[in-house]
């Protein structure tokens, strides 16, 4: 009776499929007939018989390679009806459409792939999955391969990615869109949930050891926890040996001003560093000044408002000129000072000591307001 029934049902398919031609653009399937020099017959069952010839075939040439009779084929259909009376079929189209199909529940699926980088441009790199070209950004580099370059120069990045060509790495799809021929890898996700879980275990005030990863105008960069240099170079790979990196503000290098951030730290420099914020972006700030003595601690117990110290003018600015009392302790000369005595700030020289009257004096803010002493 079972048997009966699917007969039935079969029949009735086979009769829609016959009332309901495919039509032009409609993906179908079949089986394999044979494969000749210059064309592909496929059978479709009751809806007749396809061909892939001319330019179909020769576009196709290195997927019909892998074809045997009687394979399952999925085709477009590029011709309702030729001349001698065939379905004119197309392997490419179809296979670039099941390749989109293909990425996308690879994207939905979250899943992590390999793909090898083809290109590099300034942008980012480029790599090639299921036939379909895509870009993985530089916004969307791992910790590891991310280019450290001084100033953002841009020429500098692109020596940096087109290292990377050749190589393969293990990405996630994070958008495709057919429509827009769009497909963009990410391989920052890759590991973004594990340093998610790896970066519950800090809280602000933790103190970590790591490794300078690059200079920037505003600070430096540490990743941490340190690892040993293969551990680091596989990429921390192995469950619970990833890294995270954080940011140290150049305000926060130091306890007096500073001007280069690599007069204080360099890049492949280990260094131990406080953590003061964790977001919930997953971005850590750190502190290498919160792990030093802080100088201005008692400092008005040895200078106060009124008293004359001797100084040396170690840098000027729009501000004005600032001036190192003693190491690590800096005041300033507001420009309003200058105009106040009518004397222009290039009386003052870069390196030279003189003689300055404390104005003001806040030791929490790290602050001394000085005034040029006259003679």
């Amino acid at each position: 009776m079972t048997k009966t029934i699917e007969k039935t049902v079969q029949a009735k398919n086979d009769l829609q499929n016959i009332l309901t031609p495919p039509k032009k653009g409609q993906t179908i399937e079949g089986k394999m007939i044979d494969a000749g020099r210059f064309a592909v017959y496929i059978d479709l069952g009751p809806v007749g018989v396809g061909v892939i010839y001319g330019k179909e075939y020769y576009a196709a040439k290195d997927i019909i390679k892998q074809l045997k009779a009687g394979a399952d084929v999925k085709a477009k259909v590029v011709e309702v009806d030729n001349e001698d009376g065939y379905l004119e079929l197309s392997l490419t189209d179809a296979q670039r459409e099941i390749s989109w199909e293909t990425l996308k529940e690879i994207e939905l699926g979250s899943q992590s792939v390999t793909v090898n980088i083809a290109g590099a441009n300034k942008g980012g790199l480029l790599a090639e999955m299921e036939g379909i070209k895509g870009f993985l950004p530089l916004s969307q580099l791992s910790i590891k391969n991310y280019p450290r370059v001084k100033d953002g120069d841009s020429n500098e990045i692109l020596k940096h990615l087109q290292k990377l060509v050749g190589q393969q790495l293990e990405v996630k799809i994070i958008d495709v869109s057919p429509q827009e021929n769009k497909l963009i890898f990410s391989e920052k996700a890759v590991t973004s949930k594990a340093i998610n879980e790896l970066l519950r275990q800090y809280k602000p005030g933790d103190i970590v050891e790591g490794k300078i990863t690059g200079i920037a105008d505003f600070g430096a960069f540490i990743k941490f926890p340190l690892m040993e240099e293969d551990e680091a170079e596989a990429g921390g790979a192995e469950q619970g040996k990833v890294q995270a990196e954080g940011l140290i503000h150049i305000s926060e290098l130091d306890w007096q001003l500073i001007d280069n951030v690599s007069d204080v730290v360099k890049v492949g420099e280990v260094i131990k560093a406080k953590i003061t914020d964790v977001s919930q972006d997953g971005r850590v700030s750190l502190s290498l000044k919160a792990l030093k003595e802080d100088p201005w601690k008692d400092i008005d117990k040895k200078y106060q408002k009124g008293a004359v110290v001797e100084g040396e003018v170690v840098k000027i600015n729009q501000l004005g000129a600032f001036v190192e009392i003693e190491p690590k302790i800096r005041g300033l000369v507001h420009l309003s000072e200058f105009d106040r005595q009518n004397r222009a700030k290039t009386n003052l020289q870069k390196g030279k000591k003189y003689k300055f009257e404390i104005i003001a004096l806040d030791p929490d803010a790290h602050r001394m307001g000085l005034r040029i002493k006259n003679d």
